[in-house]
This record gives structure tokens, sequence and C-alpha cells, in this order.
């Protein structure tokens, strides 16, 4: 295990990164952990690739203001837009995301795979390069999902209309015979359990928070000092949690994902 107890930082359009965080957590226990969900910009999926990146780039001052020692970009789209700029721009580790093209591709029996995601993401170059690389002879089909990030940002992840737009969403994905089905924005592993109630338990869904933090792990490893002495185990890390929006209801939603409470600051305004 890395006993890492440097400064990580994630940062998401909105509260969908607690998913790829909660990863980071069990794979990290004793990092101290800073999120920031940028709620009064959510979704990033409808913004030009130029606004994700200019937010990206302010959010990322401001963590290593906070003493960030590596950032994880938790949100595919921020990751087609803005992880360029990022690593341009600063020399400490950047990590994003991309649909779990790779591994969908591996699981499918049917030689079909959907993809769940914004259109921010299936209109990126980024998601089409990984297609060209990965998807071979299994016929990718593909779904924007208008809605879904506003669902999860409000904590309703088990009501009517998420069921109705899951139900639309995946309903093209199953009669094309996919049998695998790709999370392609870190909201959606917030909502598995309702898509895994209406798709069946025959379909495989993949999600790629647990693969980041790998990711992020084995860049620590490689690049942040680690402890001489092994034996002394650093004590367990905290978190801190942003937002940029009204925090009241940002920790109503925040604490309803995290599965405990929390205590969430706003964030200065020069960054909201």
């Amino acid at each position: 295990m890395t006993s890492f107890s440097g400064t990580i930082a994630v940062f998401d359009s909105g509260v969908g990164g607690l998913s790829v965080l909660q990863h980071i957590r069990a794979e990290l226990p004793t990092a101290r952990l800073i999120y920031v969900a940028d709620s009064a910009h959510v979704p990033y999926g409808d913004k030009s690739p130029v606004y994700i990146e200019a937010r990206s780039l302010l959010l990322s001052r401001f963590l290593i203001e906070q003493g960030a020692e590596a950032i994880v970009i938790a949100c595919n789209t921020a990751t087609a837009a803005a992880a360029g700029g990022l690593r341009r721009h600063y020399s400490l580790p950047i990590i994003g995301m991309e649909p779990a093209v790779k591994p969908a591709v591996a699981a499918t029996k049917t030689g079909v795979v959907g993809v769940l995601a914004t259109i921010g993401t299936l209109e990126s170059a980024r998601f089409a390069a990984l297609l060209e690389k990965y998807a071979g002879n299994v016929k990718i089909v593909t779904q924007g999902c208008p809605r879904l990030v506003e669902i999860v940002e409000r904590g309703d992840l088990l009501g009517a209309e998420a069921r109705q737009l899951i139900e639309r969403y995946t309903a093209p994905l199953l009669a094309s015979g996919a049998d695998t089905l790709i999370l392609g924005c870190t909201h959606y592993p917030f909502l598995a359990p309702l898509i895994r109630e209406v798709v069946g338990a025959e379909i495989t869904l993949v999600d790629t928070g647990l693969a980041v933090a790998r990711e992020l792990k084995r860049r620590i490893d490689l690049e942040l000092p680690q402890p001489t002495d092994l034996d002394a185990m650093p004590p367990l890390g905290d978190e801190r949690f942003y937002t940029s929006s009204e925090p009241t209801q940002a920790v109503r939603i925040m604490s309803k994902l995290w599965a405990t409470g929390v205590t969430v600051e706003q964030l200065p305004v020069v960054y909201r």
C-alpha cells in the first residue's frame, strides 16, 4: 500500500467526481484529499471547450494554492477539453478520465458495446481516438444523456424522472445488441443501482473510477516522494470539500453521495 500523506486534488463539473474520490480514498487511505464541485457551472457537457478549459485552469490554480501535489480531472468532458492545457501549464501529475472503451471491448460477448455519456464527451476528438485505438471489430453504439447530470446534482437517484430517462437512453443500446454499457460520465455511477434495475443483471456496467485511482497511485509511486520509514504508517488522511455554488445544498447532496456528513466550503469569489 502506498503510504502517501501528501495532498491530492480532484475537481469535476459538480458532485459526480465523488465517485472517483471514493476509489482514490480506498487506494490512498493516508492522502489528504481536496475536492471541488464546480456546480455553479454544471453541466460541462453543453459548454464550449474554451469555456471548460478556462474553468479547469482556474480551479487548478486554486487547488495548487491549497497545496495540491497531483490533480485528478474527475470529468470526461473536462479531460477532453482541458487535460492538454493543464499539462502544459503545470508540471505536477495531471490525471484525466476517459470512457473505458478498452475494458468494455474485452468484456463484451455479443460484440456490441453501448456508451452512455454527455454530448461533449461523445463529440470529442479524444473519444474518437479511443474508438479508433481499441474498438477493433466491436461495434460501439453511443447515447448522449441530457439531464442525467442534473438529476445526480439534485441527489434524485431513484426517482421517476431518472428511471424514465434511463429507460429512454438505454433502450436503443440494448436494441442494438449491447451487453456491456460504459458509464461515460463520473456522475453516472451514482445511478448504477437504478440502471441495473432497468437493464437487468446480465448487462455489464463499466466505469473508470477504479482505473483512474490506480493510475494516480502509480504516478505517485513514480513521481512523488514517499516516506523512507515503511514501518511508520502515516495517519489516515482527511477530506476537504468545496463548491462554486451555494454550500447549503452542496452539504446535503455531497453528504448523501459520500455516505457520511461533510462540511462544504464555498470557493472564494475569484474562483466562482
